[in-house]
């Protein structure tokens, strides 16, 4: 191994230094941050700043360590990349320059605030090490989809047309899933006037036909072991036999289900038989294929009520309370189908308001220019009527009670993902199962049964699941990306969707797919820290088996060994450091973040004495959301209180409440966290990495009272990185606040 060898280099650029004393920096990163080699420049992103560090790393300097005080480390990352060596960054541009505002009454303030920063990133620089990269890193590239629908045909033919093999597992005889149940589809492109072919014969035809994809029809997921780039799969074939399967990624397709008519008898639903879903219509419509449509018992269909929203958008609790996004459409389509095929047929569509994605109003407009009768209203009851039907409705347009006479009645049922076991009555099944609950064993087999991957996780069997059953994604940043590092959901699994949507949800999937299979072959990180090569190093002689690591691990990445120390699946981790701030003993630790790294920076920091008036605030920010919004504050020049100063985390999961601790010993007035929303609707990038935090952090106030300080010296906040106009602010009235409250008496101890 290479002797350390560390280097400052102070950019004087972008008017750092007009404003800054560039040589009083240095003499800090030399005489106080301990740095062997110290250098200046008049604009390190240039290239020949660049190639300036460059020639020490390489040259007879031989750098291994790198600290840059330049700009915010979100900035130049191309121009500053040096694989070969460790760096820290200090923000002296957007978080001292821009952030503080101008005049020589901050001056001195200004300037503390940069040494500090200086200071800091020596200190963090000291403890980060260059990441060599997970030495067990998974070389299979073979993606295995599951589901042979629209959505995993689709993934299936984008990852094999990328140059992957692909191994498509199908539950039914025959592949198409719903899409094969069609007589048509919505359009998907202008002018939306008809409905359209749906196209499922072609990609049953080419998924076939490709050279790259294996289908195995009749067959199911039996068990799923390992991670990405390594995940060990037995297939299970209806005739009993079993295969094995070696892939480096999963992509989940498995689609959803009717909601039951049988569940809305009100509506006539598993009651009368000729009230049925939309599916049953389009069984009778591809009967027909074009020609009139009848019912069941061979009756012409004269007249027909769609009712939208059937069981769904309920707000009683009894049914769906979710929009399925394509049942506005798909009445539409299928009003069509019926006048299409005979003009005096009568078709209504009952809606309370109608919503078609993607489409406009045209679609909505063609149907109109059809004859179709579009009735805004509520349905109330559907009863038997001589051979047909009656509809009682409320009419909302006329506000009275009204009826409607009908051959048939289709409800718009909506969509229930197929996303397997739900995890939380799975748990509930092992636990009371574990304690010898005869009725809970049957629960669990009886669960298992409705598996799709059947993960050989400690976690459970599944994906985890949001709250109406859909497997769990990042809404907003990452939509493809499960809870389960390496498997992917695509489709209506995964949200309600139509056929268009369930097309491009399934690229996206199939290509987040291949970017995890690259990832695992070369030992890095999958999303959001993608190209991280670190991994959580445990050392287990401190440890006390407490098992807070792998219950609070937001993705499955740690398991219990046979001595129920953890055990780490370096693959699965996406190095959100959640285990490493729920560890109580610190034995937890990246090479390139750790609790010594960011421990070091708090004890960094140059501490004014209790009578100064400057108070120290330190603020622990999320690097996704709060950091970024920081950096978007200060170059719009939203000035900020220099008494701050800030720590990117990568989460606040990661937050060891070590860090508290050791801050308020050593004199700081007080700490705010800022993290992303936490929740069900939460915009988390590692999932519950904020809920964890805010769990941990209601606890400091024990250690507050011990320290004899008050409660409101520590702080949590949820930030969005578009609070670029409210974090200032919020920042500001805090440190007000903490002025208000006086100065720390730790001050006197530290």
């Amino acid at each position: 191994m290479a002797e350390t060898k560390t280097a400052a280099y102070i950019c004087t650029g972008c008017g750092i230094g007009d404003t800054l004393d560039a040589a009083r920096l240095a003499k800090v990163a030399k005489r106080e941050g301990k740095m062997a080699l110290v250098r200046e420049h008049a604009f390190l992103c240039s290239d020949e700043g660049v190639a300036a560090i460059r020639a020490d790393l390489e040259g007879e300097e031989a750098v291994t360590h790198v600290m840059l005080a330049a700009c915010s480390r979100r900035m130049k990352t191309e121009a500053f990349h040096f694989p070969g060596a460790a760096m820290a960054r200090a923000n002296l541009r957007e978080g001292v320059l821009w952030m503080v505002a101008e005049g020589e009454a901050h001056d001195e303030v200004r300037r503390e605030m940069a040494d500090d920063y200086v200071r800091m990133a020596c200190a963090e620089l000291k403890r980060l090490k260059v990441p060599a990269g997970n030495p067990d890193r998974g070389d299979a590239r073979r993606i295995l989809v599951v589901g042979g629908g629209v959505s995993g045909l689709t993934a299936a033919l984008e990852a094999a047309e990328a140059g992957y093999d692909v191994l498509l597992v199908e539950r039914e005889s025959e592949l198409g899933g719903w899409a094969a149940r069609l007589w048509k589809r919505m359009p998907s492109r202008e002018p939306y006037g008809e409905p359209a072919e749906t196209g499922i014969g072609q990609l049953i035809e080419r998924a076939n036909a490709h050279p790259r994809i294996e289908v195995m029809l009749g067959a199911q997921v039996a068990q799923t072991r390992g991670a990405p780039g390594r995940f060990q799969v037995r297939i299970a074939r209806a005739d009993g036999s079993t295969a094995e399967a070696l892939c480096g990624a999963i992509v989940q397709a498995s689609g959803f289900t009717s909601y039951d008519i049988a569940r809305l008898p009100e509506l006539g639903g598993g009651i009368h038989a000729h009230v049925v879903d939309q599916a049953g219509f389009e069984a009778l419509a591809r009967q027909a294929n074009g020609a009139p449509i009848r019912r069941a018992d061979g009756r012409p269909l004269k007249s027909v009520v769609f009712v939208q929203c059937a069981g769904q958008r309920d707000t009683s609790g009894k049914h769906l309370p979710y929009c399925s996004g394509h049942c506005c459409g798909t009445s539409i389509k299928q009003a069509m189908y019926l006048r299409d095929a005979d003009p005096e047929a009568s078709a209504m569509v009952l809606y309370t308001d109608l919503r078609t994605p993607g489409m406009g109003e045209d679609f909505y407009r063609s149907a109109q220019a059809k004859g179709v009768t579009f009735t805004k209203g509520v349905a109330q009851a559907v009863e038997a009527a001589g051979e047909g039907l009656r509809v009682r409705l409320r009419d909302l347009i006329l506000d009275e009670d009204a009826l409607a006479e009908a051959d048939l009645v289709v409800l718009a049922t909506g969509q229930v993902a197929n996303a397997g076991v739900d995890l939380d009555a799975w748990e509930a099944a092992v636990s009371a199962a574990e304690k010898g609950d005869a009725a809970a064993v049957a629960k669990k087999d009886e669960l298992a049964k409705v598996s799709v991957l059947n993960l050989a996780y400690r976690q459970g069997p599944d994906l985890p699941q949001l709250k109406y059953g859909f497997a769990d994604s990042h809404f907003i940043c990452f939509p493809y990306e499960t809870r389960r590092t390496g498997i992917y959901a695509a489709g209506p699994t995964r949200r309600p969707m139509d056929i268009a949507q369930a097309t491009e949800d399934a690229a996206g999937a199939a290509m987040k797919a291949i970017q995890a299979v690259e990832n695992a072959a070369l030992g890095r990180a999958a999303h959001p820290r993608s190209g991280d090569l670190s991994y959580p190093i445990v050392r287990l002689e401190g440890c006390t088996q407490c098992k807070r690591c792998t219950v609070e691990c937001p993705f499955g990445a740690i398991d219990e060994d046979e001595k129920r120390y953890p055990l780490f699946n370096e693959s699965r981790c996406r190095r959100c450091g959640t285990c490493m701030g729920a560890c109580p003993v610190r034995v937890i630790s990246f090479e390139n973040y750790s609790v010594d790294s960011v421990g070091a920076q708090i004890k960094a920091v140059d501490m004014p004495d209790e009578d100064s008036g400057k108070p120290r605030i330190l603020v622990l920010a999320c690097e996704n959301d709060a950091y970024p919004a920081l950096d978007m504050a200060a170059l719009q020049r939203r000035a900020v209180s220099a008494f701050v100063r800030v720590i990117p985390v990568r989460c606040l999961g990661s937050v060891n409440t070590i860090w508290i601790t050791d801050a308020l010993n050593g004199g700081w007035d007080g700490v705010m966290m800022l993290g992303c929303k936490k929740g069900e609707n939460y915009q988390c990038h590692f999932v519950r990495g904020s809920e964890m935090a805010y769990y941990r952090m209601s606890k400091v106030d024990d250690t507050l009272k011990q320290l004899g300080l008050e409660s409101e010296r520590v702080v949590n906040h949820e930030v969005a990185i578009t609070d670029i106009e409210r974090l200032p602010r919020l920042i500001d009235d805090y440190v007000a606040q903490i002025t208000a409250i006086g100065m720390s008496p730790m001050k006197g101890f530290a």
